[in-house]
């Protein structure tokens, strides 16, 4: 890893990086509560609930983490005109984010996921959504707040969820504008559009998402890496960074491959991890970080997620904590 005073001068670099953001806009509400029985009506557990609150979730929260990490996010994507919608809108107030390039559409609910939670585990999760692909007046609206945004980005984010947002024609539009204005592009992506996201600087599949694109299980290291390199020529992208769990994550260029170690002490959620590390490598790269700076980087930010429950982000001052607390420890 590159020193930590070097790390420090990236994180401040970050502070007022636009990064444009297309995906799917999701709430994610928590119902939090205890389980002392089984229900009487079927063998599951009666969780008594105490606490309900709503998070920002999929593409909503890569924005507040690139909020967090000093960042200005411009969240592109649709949101139901009912009242998960106004929630949802609420949300993104109450974390500093502006809605205003968002669509709003009547006939296409707001995605919700709601989970349960007992003594820090889940018990169950219940989706809200519709994934029909957008129709194409929705499509133009989404291409114009794009071509707004793009001008003047630093980074561009897609967090593809299939929720129906990010389209054919809206990601090849999307990819044609950012490349003319020369605007590095991350994809969080879906397995069922790996082959659209072409050129792009980094995409971030996780180990599952990677094995469906391939249609295989990788499972060793060698497999893998195999995996990595082989996606990366696929689809003509400068890396692709593959996050596996427990065994850290692996980033593949064209002059090779960089592993980065699970940084995470304890794991008690890794909901929202993947919107962590798209969005600080996006925002490291757009502050003058190499692509291995950023992974570190990320990889870092994502331990700093996965060690709480629900979905939450990585602060731009909490990061500098874990560099250097992780600084101290190597020396």
């Amino acid at each position: 890893m590159s020193s930590e005073e070097h790390l420090h001068r990236i994180l401040e670099a970050m502070h007022g990086r636009r990064i444009a953001i297309l995906g799917d806009c999701m709430l994610d509400r928590y119902i939090w509560g205890e389980v002392h029985r089984i229900s009487p009506e079927a063998p599951v557990p009666v969780v008594e609930a105490f606490e309900q609150n709503h998070r920002l979730g999929g593409a909503a929260n890569v924005a507040a983490n690139i909020r967090a990490l000093g960042g200005q996010p411009v969240l592109i994507g649709v949101v139901g005109d009912d009242a998960e919608g106004d929630c949802l809108r609420r949300e993104l107030e109450n974390a500093g984010l502006a809605s205003g390039s968002t669509v709003s559409l009547a006939e296409r609910p707001t995605t919700v996921k709601t989970r349960i939670i007992a003594r820090n585990q889940q018990v169950v999760r219940v989706d809200f959504e519709q994934t029909r692909p957008l129709d194409s007046k929705a499509e133009g609206e989404l291409k114009d707040r794009l071509n707004d945004a793009l001008n003047d980005a630093d980074g561009f984010i897609v967090s593809d969820y299939g929720k129906g947002v990010v389209t054919a024609g809206v990601l090849g539009f999307a990819l044609g504008e950012a490349e003319k204005a020369g605007v590095a592009v991350s994809v969080d992506p879906k397995e069922s559009h790996f082959d659209l996201y072409r050129r792009v600087n980094v995409i971030t599949p996780n180990l599952l998402e990677a094995s469906a694109a391939l249609g295989r299980k990788l499972v060793t290291d060698e497999e893998v890496a195999a995996g990595g390199a082989e996606l990366r020529d696929r689809l003509d992208a400068e890396s692709v960074l593959i996050t596996r769990g427990p065994h850290g994550m692996t980033l593949y260029e064209s002059d090779g491959s960089a592993h980065f170690p699970a940084a995470a002490q304890e794991v008690y959620d890794v909901t929202g991890a993947g919107d962590t590390v798209v969005g600080t490598f996006s925002m490291a790269f757009a502050a003058g970080a190499t692509r291995r700076e950023a992974a570190a980087l990320s990889n870092l930010a994502a331990s700093l997620v996965v060690g709480e429950v629900g979905t939450t982000v990585a602060g731009n001052a909490a990061l500098r904590e874990v560099i250097t607390a992780r600084q101290r420890r190597e020396v």
